[in-house]
């Protein structure tokens, strides 16, 4: 059997994408906007979704659709239990980004910790060229050797951060959480890991559960020497809260690479600042060269697998 499959946001993927064994017709779009989704989709049965939303009113006007292949490893913009209850398969992408997010988490903590914002635009200003000695060093300079490195989610890519820890000399400490199965690394109830951490890493999925995980009280609870970084969700982090942490230093500083809602629209609080301590990236820690090709190989495999009836990385 052969299927016709929509790739609703190619632009999304700058890779290159091998042809389906399992199709008949395939067709592409660089974007894809919410009035154009069904007409889009009208006689697929495999729609592929990097981050376009597939939700039950519009998955309900689409009866052939028998597969939505996620080109990334979250899926909540898919609608997962419409999908189930309608024998939908989805897949997800696995394992494709173990070396590029842990190495741009480490960028943004090494960029903190060290203030190199602060310093380069400190040589921008001249402030080096007027010194009277041959260093320049008002912002303080803090090595990892030594610190805690507090991870939140244990899965590919938080193992992947405590290995990198490791090497700079970092305990590796993961939050705990019941549905965890790991023994062989160490943990902490997740209020107790946000105190003691001084760097704290976001490497979990956004759901119902996790949303606003970090908030004031947690903000708060951190110390006043500590970074965060997210590079997982935006949802994970109530930004209000971030900027108001920042603005009263409860925390020294964070480095983030996605937001709530993306692309970002004029008044998110995070795209007004203007400091050193906090840096923010487009969304770009998945997006090395080499990442994106293994998830290019990797979606192709999970369709033409699923289209053979031997599926793999489904969600539902």
């Amino acid at each position: 059997m052969t299927h016709r499959v929509v790739f609703l946001d190619r632009e999304s993927l700058r890779a290159e994408l091998r042809p389906l064994r399992c199709t008949g017709d395939y067709r592409e779009y660089a974007s894809t906007g919410p009035n154009e989704l069904v007409a889009r989709l009208e006689g697929a049965t495999v729609a592929i979704t990097n981050k376009v939303p597939l939700r039950a009113y519009d998955l309900a006007r689409l009866p052939g659709l028998k597969m939505i292949a996620v080109a990334a490893t979250g899926y909540d913009c898919v609608d997962v239990a419409h999908c189930r209850a309608h024998q939908i398969a989805v897949a997800n992408i696995r394992n494709y980004a173990v070396h590029t997010v842990p190495e741009h988490a480490f960028g943004l903590i090494l960029a903190l910790r060290r203030n190199v914002l602060a310093y380069r635009a400190d040589v921008e200003a001249g402030a080096w060229q007027r010194a009277t000695q041959f260093c320049h060093f008002p912002h303080p300079i803090t090595d990892l050797a030594g610190s805690t490195l507090g991870i939140v989610g244990h899965g590919t890519l938080g193992r992947g951060m405590a290995r990198i820890g490791a090497g700079f000399g970092m305990r590796a400490v993961f939050a705990d959480h019941r549905a965890r199965t790991a023994t062989d690394l160490e943990f902490q109830p997740l209020a107790e890991l946000v105190a003691d951490a001084d760097v704290l890493s976001l490497h979990c999925p956004l759901n119902a559960s996790t949303r606003h995980l970090i908030g004031e009280r947690e903000l708060r609870s951190m110390k006043r020497t500590a970074i965060l970084i997210n590079t997982a969700r935006g949802g994970l982090v109530d930004e209000a809260a971030l900027v108001r942490a920042l603005d009263e230093q409860w925390i020294a500083g964070a480095g983030f690479d996605v937001l709530t809602s993306e692309p970002p629209s004029q008044g998110n609080p995070l795209l007004e600042l203007r400091r050193a301590n906090f840096i923010l990236t487009p969304h770009v820690a998945w997006a090395s060269t080499e990442a994106m090709q293994s998830l290019a190989d990797q979606l192709a495999d999970n369709i033409d697998l699923w289209a053979a009836g031997t599926p793999r990385n489904l969600v539902t």
